[in-house]
């Protein structure tokens, strides 16, 4: 898709509820919503209160509850998820402009990967349906022990405003194709691509009230959703301390079991024997760089052997300076705009607080320039950094790289270690031993060697370690977690 114009683009400021779009409660609970591009405010959202709240998780109990979602034969719901995922394919044109015009996502990027990966998710989750069922137990002959795979029931998800429809398809795929109801909450910085994911939901033949958009925010939609006595199972992708928060209130309000992907300060790791180096700094460059830098598993941390340091660090610099900082709607943008001018400036105001504290810039360290009001932030490398340095230490959410320099493979694996965080880690080298032995070592979800970032094979799970998060998204484990077993024993009666 070429560039478009952000003011042709119509949006649905609405909740998505039966089927149907419900209208906001009045001004007063209402949001601004900004483009990240160039700071205007584009749409109101409307704000749904407790009330509303309940209004579509009931909706969507009595859906999961009257309709035959769940009990009809899997292949058929795994039927209606494969048209809708085609519907989303075909859709690319709106969706792709939707996602891009209030997201961090160049509209390049939303039409050669978001759309399709979203639909190809759904297709995935779709054929577990009737893959995955309960087992037959060794009893004695004259019993039969069983356990039966059920769905939860509701399953109430937060997704996150980096990658809104990618993300919200992590959380909405396996509960669906399990059998629950789903009432989703997109983030309120990135709205409404969740909308029109919901009317094709239901023009693909999903029963009205399974999948239901409610928008707003934390403080009043998010904490009455988890908390809803009619929610089973809560699912969010965010920051640690709205996880913790989450976690705390199914435990007042359930208990609930959570699913929860949180925040990270991944390593790359990157040894003197990584085969070509000059592809290895475009790879690292990518990790950080990618959406500016606000991506939950962005590789802020390199860690590299001394012998190579200088050298990677100018091809990381130099693949940082092919970069094109630009509106979202322009098909010439490769750098993503930050999220918030706000947030830019914070992301400035860690930099400037590393460089105080003794740290230098190898590149990038300031404010991009691009017309309007959006906030953009440089590709930056900072050396000479201290592990107790708020750089290094805690999750930026910026395109922040920092520089580690390590001589042997125990200060590697030492350096690669956080004390909070553990939701990946990369490893470059030709050795195999060592990288298994990273790969062993390192506490982190998932590894990647000589890579970083997700591939297109959805059956791997993601999900972190420590204080960045517990359970998986993506693969078998996800398309399970949203199930319940029930154990089943039977003795045979005699006439």
């Amino acid at each position: 898709m070429h560039s478009f114009n952000p003011d042709l683009v119509k949006v649905s400021s609405s909740h998505f509820i039966g089927g149907v779009h419900v209208a906001g409660q009045g001004a007063a609970l209402e949001l601004d919503v900004r483009r990240p591009s160039d700071n205007r405010v584009y749409a109101g959202l409307p704000v749904a209160d407790a009330e509303l709240v309940d209004m579509a998780v009931q909706n969507a109990w009595q859906a999961f509850k009257k309709s035959n979602w769940a009990r009809q034969a899997p292949r058929e719901r795994a039927r209606i998820m494969r048209r809708w995922a085609d519907l989303i394919e075909a859709d690319v044109a709106q969706l792709a402009a939707l996602e891009a015009v209030g997201s961090t996502r160049p509209i390049a990027n939303a039409v050669a990967w978001d759309i399709p990966f979203t639909a190809e998710g759904l297709r995935f989750f779709a054929e577990f349906a009737d893959k995955v069922g309960g087992d037959v137990a060794a009893t004695r002959s004259d019993a039969l022990g069983m356990t039966i795979a059920e769905p939860y029931g509701v399953i109430g998800a937060i997704a996150p405003w980096n990658f809104p429809l990618v993300m919200a398809s992590w959380k909405i795929g396996p509960a669906l194709a399990a059998g629950n109801a789903v009432v989703l909450k997109p983030s309120e910085l990135t709205p409404f691509s969740a909308i029109r994911l919901a009317e094709l939901a239901i023009a693909a033949g999903m029963p009205p009230g399974i999948f239901n958009v409610i928008q707003g925010d934390g403080p009043t939609t998010g904490d009455a959703l988890v908390r809803h006595p009619r929610i089973s199972k809560v699912t969010f992708t965010g920051s640690t301390r709205t996880g913790s928060a989450i976690m705390a209130a199914c435990a007042e309000s359930g208990t609930k079991p959570v699913t929860l992907e949180l925040g990270g300060k991944s390593p790359q790791l990157v040894f003197a024997d990584a085969p070509d180096l000059e592809r290895v700094a475009k790879m690292v460059a990518g990790a950080i760089a990618g959406n500016a830098g606000q991506v939950c598993v962005a590789g802020s941390r390199l860690i590299v052997q001394r012998g190579v340091a200088g050298q990677l660090v100018e091809g990381i610099a130099a693949a940082f300076k092919a970069l094109r900082p630009g509106h979202t709607w322009s098909g010439d943008t490769t750098l993503s705009p930050i999220i918030s001018r706000k947030d830019a400036l914070r992301i400035d105001g860690v930099v400037r607080r590393a460089v105080e504290a003794g740290a230098s810039i190898a590149a990038g360290g300031a404010l991009a320039a691009v017309e309007g009001e959006g906030g953009y932030y440089q590709p930056t490398i900072l050396t000479g950094v201290q592990a107790d340095m708020e750089a290094v230490r805690d999750e930026i959410f910026g395109p922040v790289m920092t520089v580690q320099v390590f001589d042997d493979d125990d200060e590697a694996l030492a350096l690669g270690d956080h004390p909070a965080y553990g939701l990946a880690a990369g490893v470059h080298t030709a050795d195999i031993g060592r990288a298994l032995r990273c790969a062993r070592e390192l506490e982190a979800g998932p590894v990647w060697i000589n890579r970083y970032g997700r591939s297109d094979d959805y059956v791997l799970p993601t999900g972190g370690f420590k204080r960045s998060g517990m359970g998986k998204d993506l693969g078998r484990q996800s398309y399970e977690a949203n199930l319940r077993y029930k154990t089943v024993l039977v003795d045979f009666m005699r006439q």
